[in-house]
């Protein structure tokens, strides 16, 4: 066989199997996100993958290596959601469009991947789901504090964390409610999450926003 021959065939086999856990982990997404990941087996994600459980084996031994690769992805494209989100704000922006686009770039992300909300706060994760929900946890009210720091610089260090988790505290009982609905209903709990952040906020930081020519410490 030539030699060319010989490397095709390990990518080949390679590629067809990344294909398989691709399929693999959504069929795992839309079972944990319909029935919990407690309830959920192995067979019932091996059923809607379309496989057998044999085939299933071949890439995961069990329902929580599933979890935990899934989750492992999903970790790593929220980092990547959240950066964007909380970009530094220009100073000029209204507070009302600075809060509009962060929720309507984090809400995407959960619509998304409704499975990331069912898996990181269900009440029977796995250890290691866990320890990366609680590491992405302190990176967001990190990234929130520093903007919040960057608008009020004056500001006790303090009041400022105590702040930034209320702001995710507000924002995540609100994400409950908008995954429980669809359509039109969906889009009213949006605007309802906006709104409570806005109202909140704005006390603080209303006046330090929305001001062409305001410059803030970067």
């Amino acid at each position: 066989m030539p030699d060319n021959e010989e490397k095709e065939q390990p990518r080949r086999r390679q590629a067809r199997g990344e294909r398989r856990i691709a399929q693999l982990l959504d069929a795992a997404a839309t079972v944990f996100t319909t029935t919990g990941y407690t309830a959920a087996s192995t067979n019932a994600i091996a059923r809607e993958a379309g496989v057998s459980p044999g085939t299933l084996y071949q890439f995961f031994p069990n329902k929580e290596a599933i979890a935990i690769e899934l989750g492992g992805r999903l970790v790593h494209e929220m980092q990547t959601a959240y950066g964007e989100a909380l970009a530094p704000v220009d100073p000029a922006t209204p507070l009302e469009e600075a809060v509009g686009a962060a929720v309507d770039r984090f809400i995407a992300f959960n619509c998304r991947h409704p499975v990331f909300f069912a898996l990181m706060h269900g009440p029977d994760i796995p250890g290691r789901l866990t320890e990366e929900h609680d590491a992405l946890h302190v990176a967001l009210v990190g990234r929130v504090e520093g903007l919040l720091s960057s608008i009020l610089p004056e500001a006790p260090a303090a009041d400022i964390k105590r702040t930034a988790q209320m702001v995710l505290g507000i924002y995540m009982a609100g994400l409950e409610l908008v995954l429980a609905h669809e359509g039109a209903e969906r889009d009213a709990y949006i605007r309802e999450v906006k709104t409570a952040l806005t109202r909140y906020l704005d006390p603080l930081v209303g006046d330090r926003l929305g001001r062409p020519g305001l410059t803030t410490t970067p």
